[in-house]
């Protein structure tokens, strides 16, 4: 199964790499690093390079949630560094926000498509000492080189849901072998950690979510007080991290449920990912909608028109701003089959949240705010407005509940001090 797995992948590789054109028109940053993506890494460093440890975080919530696990490595580790890789260029931006502190003792690369020869390369270039892989990625020809090159893996923050674990189930021994193969895997709950060791794993441990252990950078409370000074005495429904399919559903819902809400009330969406921007601009002008953009908010430094309805963010690592700046948050992917984002960060801020049925990414953490009454479910977009509208009308539950969401966030932290603990010594 795993040479017809690898087969696959040189098969599929020229039409990978025209995906990768194709996709660099709306963003460009697809274009750049092909290198990287395979094995071809430039001229080796001195011999005198610290000792590597290797961290892939796939794509942004993955690289955000690495930030913690990354700082705490490299404090316990002062003469190592860290090479950082993703497979996105959103990822990639993100890094380079979150890790400019510390220079050059983290190093970005795109991952090599997990074909022997392009793993191999990246391994015999960089050196590394430990492979951490961060939530959900299991590599087969990733995992078995580096096994060959005696390179210990460890799947950290993993995360396991029902559907993905079926998806997984039907590589039958290419997926087995790979997770045989993982040294270590630091579960987010037991249910993932059972579900992992289905696939086969057996050094399994329950150590939390490291997203509870974010912290909340200064920087972006002061961009979020900016950004609601610019949004005046409004109250402000946040949807954040939306996905295709769902801005439609709430545009409408909140279009008609305009004589239920506050006459002021302001529209937040954030679309999860940024080349969908203008399209989504472009949803609220056809609904009669009135829209700023946050770019143009951030640019001009003007308040928020008074006959403004909506606001598209339309920036990238602003997410903690936009919820500082906000009443409610309603967590995107969550109306859709699509499994919900993070809610963790909402929470930490004490705001009060909204989900939709689909959350399944985020089963424990979605469950356990709501039970502690930091989060409320909703099955559609027009019960998403009812329950805004309800928030917004009622400022003692919308403050009891956002108390909730925080103690339901501070009960968690600890993740990142119990996978530590775990990982082998690297000096």
């Amino acid at each position: 199964m795993r040479i017809f797995y690898t087969l696959m992948w040189w098969l599929a590789l020229p039409l990978v790499l025209g995906r990768l054109w194709w996709r660099g028109r709306k963003e460009p940053g697809y274009r750049q690093y092909w290198g990287e993506r395979l094995g071809f890494y430039g001229a080796r460093a001195a011999n005198d390079e610290p000792a590597t440890i290797w961290v892939h975080a796939v794509s942004v919530g993955e690289t955000r949630a690495a930030e913690p696990l990354v700082d705490a490595l490299l404090a316990k580790y002062p003469q190592a560094r860290i090479v950082l890789t993703c497979m996105t260029p959103t990822g990639r931006a993100t890094g380079k926000s979150l890790f400019a502190k510390h220079g050059a003792r983290l190093v970005q690369s795109y991952l090599p498509y997990d074909m022997p020869l392009l793993v191999a390369r990246f391994i015999r270039h960089f050196e590394p000492r430990i492979c951490i892989l961060m939530e959900t990625e299991v590599w087969p020809n990733l995992i078995l080189q580096c096994g060959r090159d005696q390179v210990p893996v460890v799947l950290a923050n993993a995360r396991l849901s029902e559907r993905s674990l079926g998806k997984a189930l039907r590589f039958g021994k290419a997926i087995r072998d790979a997770a045989q193969g993982i040294s270590l895997v630091a579960a987010q709950t037991e249910a993932d950690a059972q579900r992992i060791r289905t696939l086969g794993a057996s050094h399994v441990s329950v150590t939390g979510s490291i997203k509870f252990d974010v912290a909340i950078p200064p920087a972006a409370l002061a961009a979020g007080a900016q950004l609601r000074r610019q949004f005046g005495q409004r109250p402000v429904f946040l949807c954040a991290s939306t996905r295709e399919g769902e801005e439609g559903m709430i545009l409408d819902a909140f279009r008609s449920a305009r004589a239920s809400l506050p006459a002021n009330v302001l529209l937040l969406i954030v679309p999860r990912h940024p080349q969908r921007f203008s399209e989504v601009a472009a949803m609220v002008e056809e609904r009669g909608l009135s829209v700023q953009l946050r770019s143009a908010l951030k640019e001009a430094g003007a308040s928020v028109a008074p006959g403004t309805e909506v606001v598209l963010g339309d920036s990238m690592g602003e997410m903690f701003a936009y919820y500082s700046a906000c009443d409610l948050a309603f967590i995107g992917g969550s109306l859709q089959p699509l499994g919900g984002q993070n809610l963790i960060e909402p929470a930490a801020l004490g705001k009060p949240v909204i989900v939709g049925e689909h959350t399944f990414n985020f089963a424990q953490a979605t469950e356990d705010c709501i039970q502690q009454g930091g989060a409320v479910r909703v099955a559609n977009s027009d019960a998403l407005m009812q329950q805004v509208a309800r928030l917004l009308a009622d400022s003692e539950a919308r403050d009891a509940m956002g108390a909730h969401a925080l103690t339901f966030a501070n009960s968690h932290r600890g993740a990142t001090a119990r996978t530590i603990a775990l990982l082998p010594d690297l000096k």
